[in-house]
């Protein structure tokens, strides 16, 4: 079974800040009639990440808090969680009635707070935080979609114009293809090709099969395989939006820029788990070069209980 680099939400939250819109039109239909888009939309990064510190919990890279204006004319923000892990969480919904009253509070705003689960498990819906004491009773509700129920119609995904048709159907097959070498290649070429034969611009082309080649990810000989693939398929089709010289350049970056997105997350969560402490650890692991320690170190952070369980990882 391949390790794929799917379990990382970077490519979603690049997907998701370049396509928003398309984001709530796919995914929140209702919401997106609602909104008024004539007056644009504004990230919040800064003030979700004030909240997460304070909060204390586990900061998820792809969680984004939007500023959007509905069609009332009234200001509202939007809290964007990805729960992409392939493991359930427990306490995924107390997570979200956690940020919603924090920002609430702190902003005196109303949060409309919205996840996408990307997991394996059909029955894993979590949509509901319930607390009571004494009569005293919090009832906080929040909409969910199932990465998973759009395979059930998969004409539809591929139908659709809408970029995130794109995603959802790579996010898919990087899951149902681990095992299979040769139909996880198949798969990435199909979607690749969507890309061109959908209609889409150059950079939009490039934009969605940057996240196709990240989360279906395949060995050095079926990548370039595949690659040869496209700019055949390119010339063919006279749309060389890519060149084989991009490519090369995407190679020869490609592990120096792994481990600077690997180093940058481990950054977040040292900072979040163990405050000033855990960045004092920082020098150390960036003097650290193999891409696979780095990805331990960060996998291992994410239920680690003290820095001396993340320095074995790394010290004999």
């Amino acid at each position: 079974m391949i390790e794929t680099r799917s379990e990382y939400d970077s490519p979603w939250k690049d997907v998701l800040e370049t396509y928003f819109t398309d984001f709530i039109a796919f995914f929140f239909s209702s919401i997106y009639a609602d909104i008024d888009w004539s007056k644009g939309y504004e990230f919040l990064d800064n003030e979700l990440q004030q909240i997460v510190r304070d909060a204390e919990l586990g900061r998820r890279i792809a969680d984004k808090l939007v500023k959007v204006w509905r069609n009332s004319g009234q200001q509202t923000w939007v809290l964007i969680h990805l729960e992409l892990q392939n493991t359930n969480e427990d306490a995924f919904s107390e997570r979200m009635f956690v940020y919603n009253y924090r920002l609430r509070d702190r902003y005196n705003l109303a949060i409309a707070s919205l996840a996408v689960l990307g997991d394996d498990n059909p029955n894993w819906r979590p949509n509901t935080f319930n607390s009571e004491l004494w009569g005293c009773r919090n009832d906080f509700r929040f909409p969910i979609v199932k990465l998973l129920d759009y395979g059930q119609d998969w004409a539809a995904l591929e139908a659709s114009s809408n970029p995130f048709a794109i995603v959802v159907m790579a996010h898919l097959k990087a899951k149902e293809t681990r095992k299979d070498l040769g139909d996880r290649q198949r798969w990435k070429l199909i979607l690749a090709k969507q890309l061109y034969q959908k209609g889409f611009e150059r950079t939009d082309v490039i934009n969605l099969l940057r996240f196709i080649d990240w989360v279906i990810q395949l060995p050095q000989d079926l990548e370039k395989s595949f690659w040869q693939e496209i700019y055949t398929y390119q010339e063919e089709t006279n749309m060389p939006y890519i060149t084989s010289l991009e490519r090369i350049a995407k190679e020869e970056g490609l592990q120096q820029g792994l481990r600077d997105g690997v180093l940058a997350n481990i950054d977040v969560v040292l900072e979040v788990k163990f405050g000033e402490a855990g960045l004092q650890l920082l020098p150390e692991i960036r003097a650290i070069e193999s891409v696979e320690t780095l990805q331990t170190i960060l996998q291992t952070l994410r239920t680690a209980n003290s820095l001396d369980e993340i320095r074995q990882l790394y010290t004999h």
